[in-house]
């Protein structure tokens, strides 16, 4: 079965691709590249992670650097501890949004992001070659544990400028009421708890942080079936998903429709730009190369602008630096917000889903009814031929368009895009297409899909 190793860390499936020695090797390995300091652990809750905790604990202090222990918490709030502490790094124990029979490790760096491309590289040839030696000085304390790492999480949020005490009144005489599905995984605390801090009623349908899923944890509208139910049955305001490490976003509105992964960055970036618009900064977003067109047309309403990376946390993170962008993230529901740290966080998107709302006085429905409505595919296929031989093909298809390739190949258009890409966590490749209706992004996505 595969293994697999990108810019999102390595991840395999557990019964036959991720065994002991092999977790040992990378995180003695990731030890060596990282500046002197303590690295912080945590977990997404998959059963499997229990073992592979002991694993990656033992490495850290043979390697003698003392480990902070966070238990089952959110990708996000290691990130934010790493970021904003002494620390020297950080791993998280998760899959993300693969099925539970994988799991694998996200290395993030002293500024709390992922290992980029060059790190990665270093890490990999490390890790590959051969023993690594140990220091074998048990005197440094063998664990630490950070129980508050949620708490402290939480309270960044609120610490977050934009939402003032004003806004802060404004959401809670809301109290909106909520479903929650954290698939029992790392949102199952973290989530209810964000959510009961501005004053909502929380309805938790999958929080029993077991880490047995209820159902496909990646969350797209397919796997959200009862927590649909569950919002219309309840009458909520909203549902809330999060995949295993709670990095990505996807709602459901008050009627329990999916409004798409692809409308929790664009209205998050709605609310800072909203929120933005009177201070004087430039309104910048950055979003990947896959991202829905809803963003641009947000940036041309408000005045401002859009910065593209290819696919990946730390290249959208990385452009956002450059740009000196004020929100971001990926249209896979992952919404970036610089003042509170520079990583994915579900938490982060929550916070700004419900100052929007409170700020409109509209429902979930409406605000996202009011976005520029596209048609958007995504397709995957298992491949393992030549991509760079299927990119040559379809840039011969379209030789008039504006075409991008920092990330696969990208063709644009006026008002439509159709876009092919290795993924960086599957053994696939990804087709995406969109257009202003379903025939055109299909018209689109076959002759891309012909070529496979």
């Amino acid at each position: 079965m595969p293994f697999i190793r990108s810019i999102s860390g390595v991840r395999a499936t557990i019964d036959d691709s991720l065994p002991p020695d092999l977790i040992a090797q990378y995180v003695a390995a990731f030890t060596k590249i990282l500046p002197v300091g303590p690295i912080v652990v945590g977990r997404d809750g998959r059963p499997s992670g229990r073992w592979i905790q002991e694993i990656v604990i033992d490495a850290i202090i043979a390697s003698g650097r003392q480990a902070i222990g966070q238990g089952i918490v959110p990708t996000p709030t290691v990130q934010l501890a790493v970021e904003h502490s002494d620390a020297a790094g950080g791993i998280v124990i998760t899959a993300s949004h693969n099925p539970a029979e994988w799991n694998g490790l996200k290395f993030i760096g002293p500024d709390g992001v992922f290992l980029d491309a060059e790190q990665n590289q270093q890490l990999w040839r490390l890790a590959g070659g051969g023993t690594i030696s140990h220091d074998t000085n048990r005197d440094l304390a063998p664990l630490a544990v950070q129980s508050n790492a949620i708490d402290e999480h939480i309270n960044k949020i609120f610490d977050i400028s934009m939402l003032n005490e004003s806004l802060l009144n404004k959401i809670r005489r809301r109290n909106y009421k909520v479903v929650v599905d954290a698939v029992n995984a790392s949102g199952s605390v973290a989530i209810p708890r964000l959510l009961r801090k501005f004053g909502c009623e929380v309805i938790e349908l999958y929080c029993d942080s077991t880490g047995i899923f209820p159902h496909t944890p990646e969350p797209l509208p397919v796997n959200l079936t009862e927590l649909a139910a569950k919002v219309k049955q309840a009458g909520a305001d909203f549902g809330a998903a999060v995949d295993p490490d709670a990095d990505r976003l996807v709602l459901i509105d008050e009627n329990g429709i999916a409004i798409g992964e692809e409308k929790t960055i664009a209205l998050a970036v709605q609310c800072v730009f909203e929120l933005s618009k009177n201070t004087g900064r430039e309104l910048i977003a950055t979003v990947n190369y896959s991202t829905s067109r809803m963003v641009d047309d947000l940036a041309r309403q408000y005045g401002g602008r859009v910065c593209r990376s290819p696919v990946g946390e730390i290249n959208v993170v990385k452009e956002m630096k450059r740009a000196g962008a004020i929100i971001g993230g990926e249209g896979s529901g992952g919404v970036i917000l610089p003042e509170c740290h520079y990583g994915r966080d579900s938490l982060v998107g929550i916070a700004l889903i419900l100052a929007l709302m409170a700020t409109s006085g509209k429902a979930l429905s409406e605000v996202s009814g009011e976005l520029m409505n596209y048609s958007m595919l995504k397709f995957r296929k298992d491949f393992d031929g030549n991509i760079d031989t299927i990119i040559k093909d379809m840039a011969s298809l379209f030789p008039k368009a504006d075409i991008t390739l920092d990330d696969g190949i990208k063709v644009n258009f006026p008002d439509s895009w159709v876009q092919l890409r290795a993924s960086n966590t599957e053994p696939i490749v990804r087709v995406i297409a969109e257009a202003p209706t379903q025939p055109e992004a299909e018209g689109l996505a076959n002759r891309v899909l012909g070529l496979l």
